[in-house]
């Protein structure tokens, strides 16, 4: 309570509850004010599906209702395998023991399960559909006026139309001014053309030069000519053509022949013109008008379709024909689905790029195919006689290829073994071969492989191709071939034989001999000899060195055969200059390429043969086994069975051993066993090598000679059995090889060649896992029994993996472990490298599932733990980049546990109650925001279970709330609320996670619709958009929109929304239907989710511009989906039915129709006014004040909520771009106005997605339901549609190929900016992963404009243009249904009616647009049907309609395109007929009127271009008339070519005006004369005035603007006198102007009938006025005009408007005090302009005012430059002085121009009235100027021979008029001697000292000017020249006494006024001027001294002074307010002062 009264006596201060008042109004005003969308909850869908089960199947769209049955199914899809059969041998399950090898056998065997849902494609975003409704068929090409060439005439030009020319030839023409006399015109050489029209009429054209007859600039037409007459006074061969109206035109032929041709053929043609006119006088004339009222009425009832089905013309029976429903079958023809024609629509096919989650398979990298050619050293010999002589190697070579990584310092690959050796060759090693090979199948007593259909031995024998794969392509890997020869010596002695080169021959033989020895007892052991490499690579992108050869063969170095000393090598060879290596002269030829798609004959690393393989092939590659990088992005997971072991001998130390005595050439022989007992036999399970078997039991490394500490390099290649226990291991056994051959030892070879030195063995098995990593391991002498039990080896790999399959394997074989320990388990797999974690991912997953799902219910840390387990493992994959995996194992790996027991869980459910558990344990935050990061995973894992379990137990019938338990829906209820903190609250601090888990939630909660209780998932959406708020932040409002356009691209949106009648059940008409086209509460529930997304679009758009370009994206997406749904569009209806859902949009748009109206160039202005439209204007440029200033500057209030606009202005909604500096306050100053602020303006994307939704809808829905629709809502909300119809024409305007072209070049940069987001493409957002990547590509790519720019802005226009054409006719469609269905109501009040007058603007929009040429047919069908529909609206009612109408048609009679033209030029005729059928067939005055009137308009605004086009038009229209049959025996065909005939008339200005369009004054002065000749017709006089008004106020000339607007007022305010409407005429306005009474010739004719001004529009024309006076600074006249004002505001009680006015008149007073107190205002500076020269000296002088213009020397530039464009600069003189002009020394060649500066001159009586400065420069029509001369002739003289001229002059109209220049028609000259001179002179300056010193604040610095020039002279200048000239007793008495007296008098004033100005100077001076005033004071007293003796009398006497002064100082402290004690000689220090 004390709160309450504290509060309530805070408000008890005075001014608290004004400053509350304004702090909420200041509130409202700074923000949107949006009410929190009320919480509504969903329908029970299941339920309403049941109840209403008899409406659903009986109704004929049920498939718009129903989800299908077949929604979803489960598939096993067999595993596609690269291999001919299956990698996993036969026996692999049952030998297999440990669980990790029966997981991943089963995983290598397993078939894919998949589920499938049957409609998914229709899931996603528009683009994804299946359907190909986007691929549309080639759009047309339309044609529009705006891509016409501008200076290109089209084929109705002159020339191109082929007409008689019956004479051509050049004139001179006389340039038509009308401030010129004839004499002075200037004749330009023409060429002309006198042509015949296609009516019959003749015409003048005229043309630069003959050949550019397209440029026509003018026509004269003869049909208006009365008589051509000779005159050759005026110019020689000179002729006149005299028109109507007493008009001339002057023209002069070049000879007297063509004087005469010319004359003649012109007479004859006026003759002919005249007879055919008298013939068709007299035909009216005898017809008979006393018609019986039958045939009158008939000639109405026949209709006017009647009559021209009668015509003889084609085009007017063709309209004849017409009726509504023909228009609209032709308006259907050729259409196009409005969305195909969307920007987005028209992109990249996006079908199919769904991104393809394919199955797990093999992964390879650059594959490439290494084949084998040859290996030729240099010393080379005939190894046999059978050999043919062919030089070969002397002893065989044996090669091992493998690539290395110099980067990573490792070998990246296996080796390929080749033999190249010939045949011969291969012979020195066949009795070896032999041997061995019956000691491997002797020793051998079991193969011990596992059981694989591997190829034939035979196709292994010698393989030449390898293919080899490179994950990681760069340029630092190589191909290495290490060579190696049979064991011999050294390798230096080997090589010496090679390199040496004397004696080859000789050589080669001893070589060969030595080697057959050495083969035949050492053929098994192998020695290093030489190596080469070669680079793979030349770029980092995989392009192979397909040119590039192998290095030279290099010698190996016994001391440096590691793998790592050869990278060392490597790196030497990559810089040549630097390496030493030992060169063996030699080739290796072996080549390199890619492996082609479809290469056949191929085998694995483990011999099976890969698809395609033919059973019969000679020859096979061998793919070679690739070492990975251990790095996980390199990795994938494992796919085939491989069980391998590779070996690496590395070094053997041996130097320390004593035990044997020979031990240097070591070997090294390697063997696999299962047992250390002495019986047990070698497990053949070794690789071979070439020309051996496929696998042996033991390997041999090479020998190095004489070395105790040997290196190795051989890989021994071990395939491992399935099942390895603990007695599985490897024997070494170390041999010495005795080299040295002994052809005396025994034939023992073996047992001389071999001797044993050593053992050493490592078990493969520790604890269960394989021994892996390098080991030392200890050589012993011998090999003692159960030699195992000493050593193991050690491994450090997968332990955790291990131990936790060991411990899942003891679970299952059911031993009882305790739970902590699992756990233990589960926590150390977060140890496992990650790619381990990759190649295993399958198996290790399943595993993870089995233990998540067979642990009870009470262990949930079990299952919190695994699930934290596979968090892990998935951001794993996610952080290398490898989460398409994932995807992969969810689709055809995952499987849910079947039957799963009552204590256990389903998948599904452990899953939502683990993540639950772990989303609420804040604690652990990395976790939660892993999991939040990656939750679609385990949402998507989810819905595979759901499905899985549905399925399975075949669930998936019965009734969905049925389905899963509660407890599950539970679990889901609890997870959403988990989430929804994580989003809603720490959305900034996780964002990348929040948007995640809000995209993954939104496709888990749209399948929960596939699979649950839809109701319950409607729920769930609610549950969570109800967790945003209005207030969040933007990033959060995107979040909900990427959810809901998720959610809402549910396969089966529409039978979700439930599209249907939820009113009575029964069958109804569609009238009847409870229409929903509001967002009701109710709506929102049965229609849930289309609700939900119009609630959130109608709040999103009064958000920001991102969160509104998003919501409009989301929405427009959606319905270009369901168009394009070919699902939906089998049948007519199904569309109509779906866009029901949407009419709620239509309130949407209503709200934002201003938005929407708004044009990007523009802004937009509501009026709150009698007037219901929205209008346009531009911003103004020229004025930088604020709206608040113009506010307050204007001269009348703005918010009395009128808009000086007339009620028939055409245009509703924008203003034409002709005319962009309409009166510049006019539509800015209402204070009603509401902008919109820049942050709520609408983009472009925005309002055109918006509006194409609307036009879909309103075209997809039925006639009856739009009529429903229209009878149902308010008046109000019809304007709005129709409003909203007109604002789509606008929006959808085809702006041309240059404009488009022009913004594409600005979207370029826009483009291509590094953080570009996706504008089109919202949906981006909801796919998550690869998908996401995939299309943000594609859409990158296709925003592309760099490509060819050119031909996206030709697709860019042919789309617009069909955009434009579409919307137009769908437009057109819906307002025929509407005038069609409110005919009545559009007929009120003879269609003067808001209704009637908004559907008029959207026919004159469709004109005003400029629509496509197929279009317009459409349009001008339209409005012939408007035309016969309603023509007492056009021809009874107010004039606004007929008169917009025609200024439109009339302007489309100009088109470049023909068919437009003739098109308009037929409306026309049909308007005219109509007009003349409507008045009984008596006239058709109105639309005669109108049409002149637009005619003038069009002149005025200098719209009506194309002259020779507009003469066909006129020329089509009376060939109509011509052709009317039922019309002959009419007056209407005279009666039209009448018409035409002063159209012609009319015409004739264009061609000037188009001539002086840069020249104001001229343009101007053509209107002037214009406006003058249509004095009686107020209409046409007004349309000039006010287009006058429009040059002047673009050119700054305020004051003449305001004068044309006064001129105006004053006609409208004569008219509404006359007619007895307003009390005041022309007389109230002659205190304005005293040219008014021009406006009194106004006449009360016939044509005054079709006026219509009103009081109201008067108001409007003073107001106007009122603004432009405020502008020309004329303040004092606003009192004038508001005096007409006030009494009507006074009489309609408008009282704040009336509060506005006098607030108005009072800031103008008060500007008017301003600027008299400080001078600062420019009313005019005046100047005489006179022209002489040129055929005859005649003078004409003009007087100009110029506003801007101050110094003669500007405007004489000026005039200069003008005069010099038209005659040439060389022909122009200016006269520089204003003495009068001798006309004898005037050249006729040039023109010259004089320019005298004026002031305007008063009499005295004159100059006692006009007390101001505005009174002296209002009204005023005299001007002086004086010219100085002297007797003698000269221009000066001394001052007693000075004269002066004085040249009054006197102007036809008064200063200011409604023009600028103004003609002088009385010049007076006065001549003034030299004493008057004197007089004059003298008075001037003495008034000027009074004057300054009069004033309030004296200037100081012109004060000490003007006395300077009065005392302080030269001897012979300044005043005292004068009394010495005039004064002097000598001189005085040559001069009248009276003169001289005048003249004392005056000096007498002149010594008091310098006087006192000396002492206002002693005041104002400061110290440092003390010395300068001194000076001025002596200088004055010698100038009175001197002056006293010339006149003999005492001029300065002190007393007289000081009364003087002491009188001028009252006047002086009453303006300074200073003491009144203050004294004449006060010291200059104590003057005070408030100036």
């Amino acid at each position: 309570m004390s709160e309450v009264r504290k509060f309530t006596k805070r408000l008890s201060k005075p001014g608290t509850a004004a400053e509350l008042r304004q702090s909420v109004s200041e509130a409202v005003r700074t923000s949107v004010i949006v009410e929190k969308p009320k919480i509504i909850e969903p329908l029970d869908y299941e339920n309403v599906i049941l109840q209403r089960k008899t409406q659903i199947h009986s109704d004929p769209h049920r498939d718009l209702l129903l989800c299908p049955m077949d929604d979803v199914s489960e598939s096993t899809i067999p595993r596609q395998r690269r291999t001919v059969c299956s990698s996993v041998p036969q026996n692999a399950e049952k030998e297999a023991r440990s669980l990790f090898a029966k997981e991943c056998i089963k995983m290598y065997n397993m078939d894919w399960h998949t589920v499938n849902y049957k409609y998914e494609a229709y899931s996603g975003d528009f683009r994804m559909l299946p359907c190909k409704g986007l691929k549309t068929e080639k759009l047309p090409t339309h044609v529009f006026e705006i891509d016409e060439d501008l200076k290109d005439e089209d084929s109705s030009s002159l020339c191109s139309q082929k007409r008689e020319i019956m004479k051509q030839g050049w004139l001179h023409k006389a340039n038509m001014n009308s401030s010129l006399s004839v004499s002075m015109r200037a004749f330009k050489r023409r060429y002309f053309y006198l042509s015949q029209l296609p009516d019959g009429c003749f015409t003048l054209n005229l043309n630069k030069d003959e050949k550019n007859c397209k440029d026509t600039k003018g026509s004269i037409y003869l049909d208006s000519c009365l008589d051509v007459v000779q005159c050759p006074k005026m110019r020689r061969n000179g002729f006149e053509l005299k028109m109507q109206d007493g008009y001339s035109h002057y023209l002069a032929a070049e000879s007297e022949q063509e004087l005469e041709e010319w004359v003649t053929t012109l007479k004859r043609v006026i003759q002919s013109s005249t007879e055919l006119l008298l013939q068709e006088k007299r035909n009216g004339e005898t017809i008979d008008y006393t018609l019986d009222d039958e045939s009158s009425s008939q000639g109405k009832s026949e209709s006017v379709m009647g009559g021209l089905g009668r015509s003889m013309h084609s085009e007017l029976m063709k309209y004849a024909r017409e009726t509504d429903q023909l228009n609209k079958i032709n308006r259907n023809d050729s259409r196009h689905k409005l969305f195909t024609l969307d920007p987005e629509t028209q992109r990249l096919d996006f079908s199919g790029i769904e991104p393809d989650v394919k199955p797990f398979e093999e992964k390879f990298g650059r594959r490439i195919m290494v084949n084998c050619h040859d290996l030729i050293f240099t010393l080379q010999g005939c190894v046999n006689e059978k050999s043919d002589g062919v030089p070969t190697n002397v002893e065989p070579f044996f090669i091992s290829l493998a690539l290395f990584d110099v980067t990573k310092n490792c070998k990246i690959s296996g080796d390929f073994h080749v033999d190249l050796n010939p045949p011969c060759v291969r012979e020195m090693l066949s009795e070896v071969t032999g041997q061995l090979a019956r000691e491997q199948n002797a020793g051998a007593s079991r193969a011990s492989l596992p059981v694989q259909p591997r190829v034939s031995e035979s196709l292994l024998q010698f393989p030449k191709q390898g293919i080899f794969s490179i994950t990681n392509p760069h340029t630092d890997i190589f191909l290495v071939a290490r060579i190696e020869k049979v064991l011999q010596n050294g390798i230096t002695h080997c090589a010496e034989p090679y390199i040496k080169t004397s004696d080859v021959n000789k050589t080669a033989q001893k070589v060969l001999k030595a080697a057959k020895q050495t083969c035949t007892r050492l053929g098994q052991y192998r020695m290093p000899f030489a190596w080469a490499a070669k680079q793979v690579f030349k770029d980092n992108q995989g392009s192979l060195d397909l040119d590039g050869k192998f290095s030279p063969l290099y010698r190996q170095d016994s001391s440096k055969l590691s793998n790592d000393d050869l990278i060392k090598f490597l790196l030497d060879i990559k810089k040549p200059e630097k390496s030493k290596l030992q060169i063996i002269p030699g080739q290796l030829n072996i080549t390199t390429e890619c492996v082609p798609p479809d290469f056949s004959n191929s085998i694995t690393t483990s011999y099976i043969p890969v698809k395609p393989f033919e059973e019969e092939c000679e020859k096979v590659s061998v793919e070679i086994e690739e070492f990975v990088p251990e790095e996980a992005k390199y990795n994938y997971p494992y796919t085939v069975y491989k069980n391998r072991l590779y070996i690496y001998p590395l070094q053997l130390k041996y130097d320390n051993q004593k035990t044997f005595a020979k031990a240097r050439n070591i070997a090294v022989n390697v063997e696999f066993r299962d047992s250390d007992e002495e019986t047990d036999e070698v497990l053949k399970c070794i690789y071979g090598k070439p020309g051996g078997p496929l696998f042996t039991t033991s390997a041999t490394a090479a020998v190095l000679h004489h070395n105790q500490n040997p290196e190795f390099y051989d890989e021994i290649k071990i395939e491992l059995p399935i099942h390895l226990h603990a007695k599985h291991h490897v024997l070494f056994t170390f041999y010495h090889i005795s080299c040295e051959y002994n052809t005396k030892a025994s034939t023992k070879k073996r047992d001389s060649v071999e001797t044993l030195v050593g053992y050493t063995w490592l078990p493969l098995m520790k604890d269960g896992r394989v021994v892996s990593l390098e080991q030392q391991l200890p050589v012993s002498a011998n090999l003692p029994a159960g030699y195992l039990n000493d050593k193991n080896g050690e491994s450090k790999k997968d332990t955790h993996l291990h131990n936790f399959f060991q411990h899942c394997q003891m679970i299952q074989s059911g031993s009882q472990e305790s739970p902590a320990d699992l756990v233990k388990y589960l926590k150390c797999l977060h140890a496992m490298e990650t790619q381990v974690i990759i190649k295993f991912l399958p198996t290790i997953l399943i595993q993870l599932f089995q233990v998540l799902t067979m642990v009870t219910k009470e262990h949930l840390e079990i299952a919190v733990n695994s699930t934290r387990v596979i968090i892990h493992i998935v951001s794993k994959c996610h952080e290398e980049g490898l989460e398409h995996y994932l995807r992969s194992f969810l689709k055809y790996v995952f499987v849910t546990n079947k039957s799963p027991s009552s204590n256990s869980w389903t998948t599904h459910e452990v899953l939502a109650t683990a993540v639950t558990a772990i989303l609420k344990q804040s604690a652990d935050f990395l976790t939660i925001n892993k999991l939040l990061k990656y939750s679609w995973f385990f949402l998507e894992t989810m819905v595979k279970s759901m499905a899985q379990y549905l399925l399975g137990g075949n669930k998936i019938k019965m009734p969905r709330a049925q389905r899963f338990p509660d407890t599950y829906h539970q679990a889901l209820q609890s997870l959403l609320l988990a989430i929804i903190p994580h989003i809603t609250i720490r959305y900034g601090e996780i964002h990348e996670e929040a948007r995640n888990v809000n995209v993954a939630l939104a496709s888990f909660i749209k399948r929960c619709f596939t699979f649950m209780d839809r109701g319950f998932a409607f729920s769930l959406v609610n549950d969570y958009i109800c967790g945003f708020s209005l207030k969040d932040p933007k990033v959060l409002t995107e979040f909900k929109f990427d959810f809901l356009m998720t959610v809402c691209n549910h396969e089966h949106y529409i039978p979700l929304n439930l599209p249907m009648t939820f009113g009575r059940t029964k069958l109804q008409r569609v009238q009847d239907l409870n229409l929903e086209y509001n967002l009701t509460e109710e709506y929102c529930r049965n229609h849930f989710l289309v609700g939900l997304l119009l609630r959130e679009v109608a709040v999103a758009l009064q958000d920001c511009p991102e969160i509104r370009h998003l919501s409009v994206a989301v929405l427009k997406n959606l319905m270009i989906k369901h168009a394009f749904d070919d699902r939906y569009t089998v049948y007519k209806n199904q569309q109509a039915r779906i866009s029901l859902l949407y009419m709620p949009l239509f309130e949407l748009l209503y709200e934002n129709i201003t938005q929407l109206s708004m044009k990007s160039t523009f802004v937009v202005v509501f009026v709150q006014a009698s007037r219901d439209d929205l209008m346009f204007t531009y911003p103004s440029n020229q004025n930088s004040r604020s709206n608040t200033m113009i506010d307050k500057d204007l001269g009348f209030s703005a918010q009395n909520g009128h808009v000086v606009k007339r009620e028939d202005s055409r245009g509703s909604l924008f203003i034409d771009h002709s005319a962009p500096d309409t009166t510049d306050g006019m539509h800015r100053r209402s204070s009603t106005i509401s902008r919109v602020p820049p942050l709520n303006r609408f983009s472009q994307y925005e309002v055109k997605s918006l509006l194409m939704c609307f036009l879909h809808i309103v075209k997809t829905i039925s006639e009856d339901t739009l009529l429903a629709y229209w009878n149902k809502v308010s008046a109000q909300e019809v304007m709005n549609f129709l409003s909203l119809l007109e604002i789509c024409l606008v929006q959808f305007r085809y702006i041309g190929k240059r404009n488009i072209a022009r913004s594409q070049d600005g979207l370029v940069s826009k483009h291509f900016a590094p953080d570009r987001k996706s504008q089109t493409m919202p949906a981006m957002r909801s796919r998550p992963g690869l998908m996401q990547t995939k299309l943000q590509q594609l859409n990158t790519m296709d925003n592309s404009f760099t490509l060819n720019p050119d031909a996206d802005v030709t697709h860019q226009s042919l789309l617009e243009g069909n955009i434009a054409t579409e919307s137009s006719l769908i437009v057109l469609d819906i307002i025929a249904l509407f005038t069609q269905s409110f005919k009545t109501q559009l007929l009120d009040n003879d269609g003067h009616n808001p209704l009637m007058k908004k559907v008029f603007d959207i026919y004159l929009t469709f004109l005003k647009m400029g629509q496509s040429e197929a279009a317009l047919k459409h349009v001008f069908a339209s409005l012939r049907a408007f035309i016969s529909k309603f023509p007492s609206a056009v021809f009874k009612g107010r004039v606004n309609l007929c008169a917009a109408f025609c200024y439109e048609v009339l302007k489309c009679c100009t088109s470049k395109l023909s068919s437009n033209r003739g098109e308009a030029a037929a409306l026309l005729y049909f308007l005219m007929r109509n007009n003349f059928e409507f008045t009984k067939r008596k006239t058709f005055l109105r639309t005669h009127l109108q049409i002149i009137i637009a005619v003038s308009q069009l002149i005025a605004d200098v719209a009506l271009t194309g002259g020779s086009r507009f003469q066909e038009s006129l020329s089509i229209i009376n060939n109509f008339a011509n052709s009317d049959k039922a019309m002959k025996a009419t007056v209407f065909p005279s009666d039209v070519k009448d018409l035409t005939k002063k159209i012609r008339t009319v015409l004739m200005a264009t061609a000037q005006m188009k001539e002086h369009e840069r020249d104001p004054e001229m343009l101007v002065d053509l209107q002037y004369s214009l406006a003058k000749s249509y004095a009686s017709t107020p209409e046409l006089r007004k349309t000039w005035l006010e287009s006058m008004a429009k040059v002047h106020v673009k050119n700054g000339d305020f004051s003449e603007a305001a004068m044309c607007y006064v001129h105006v007022a004053a006609l409208v305010a004569e008219y509404l006198h006359r007619k007895k409407t307003f009390s005041s005429g022309l007389s109230a306005f002659k205190k304005i102007t005293l040219n008014i009474d021009e406006e009194s010739a106004m006449k009360e004719d016939v044509g005054m009938q079709e006026v219509y001004y009103t009081e109201e529009i008067l108001v409007e024309l003073l107001e106007l006025c009122v603004d432009g006076l405020w502008k020309a600074e004329r303040y004092e006249l606003i009192a004038e005009v508001s005096k007409l004002i006030l009494p009507v505001y006074e009489k309609r009680r408008e009282f704040e408007k009336l509060s506005h006015l006098y607030s108005t008149l009072h800031r103008a007073y008060s500007k008017v005090i301003e600027v008299m107190h400080t001078g600062r205002r420019l009313l005019g500076t005046f100047f005489r302009v006179a022209f002489y020269g040129q055929v005859s000296v005649m003078l004409l002088s003009l007087l100009i005012k110029r506003g801007q213009i101050r110094r003669l020397s500007e405007i004489s530039q000026r005039l200069l430059g003008l005069y010099g464009d038209k005659f040439g600069a060389e022909n122009v003189k200016i006269i520089q002085d204003s003495n009068k002009v001798d006309s004898k020394q005037i050249d006729a060649k040039y023109a010259y121009i004089q320019v005298t500066f004026v002031k305007p001159y008063f009499d005295e009586k004159e100059l006692s009235d006009k007390k101001t400065d505005f009174e002296k420069k209002h009204n005023i029509n005299r001007f002086v100027f004086e010219t100085p001369y002297t007797l003698l002739g000269k221009k000066h003289g001394g001052v007693e021979e000075q004269c002066k001229r004085r040249t009054v002059l006197t102007t036809t109209n008064t200063f200011p008029y409604v023009k600028k220049r103004i003609a002088v028609v009385y010049e007076h000259q006065i001549d003034l001697k030299p004493i008057e001179v004197a007089i004059d002179e003298m008075k001037d300056r003495t008034a000027e000292l009074q004057k300054l010193c009069s004033t309030a604040e004296v200037d100081m610095i012109q004060l000490q000017l003007k006395l300077q020039g009065c005392v302080s002279v030269q001897v012979n200048a300044g005043p005292m020249a004068y009394a010495r000239a005039f004064l002097d007793d000598t001189k005085s008495s040559k001069y009248a006494n009276k003169k001289v007296k005048e003249l004392k008098e005056i000096f007498r004033k002149f010594v008091q006024a310098c006087s006192i100005a000396l002492d206002f100077n002693e005041r104002l001076i400061k110290e440092d001027q003390f010395e300068y005033h001194e000076g001025l004071k002596s200088n004055f007293k010698d100038m009175v001294k001197e002056l006293s003796d010339i006149i003999h009398e005492q001029i300065f006497q002190e007393d007289m002074m000081r009364s003087l002064l002491q009188n001028s100082m009252h006047v002086f402290r009453a303006i300074s307010g200073t003491s009144a004690d203050l004294g004449y000689g006060s010291p200059c220090h104590s003057f005070q002062t408030t100036l």
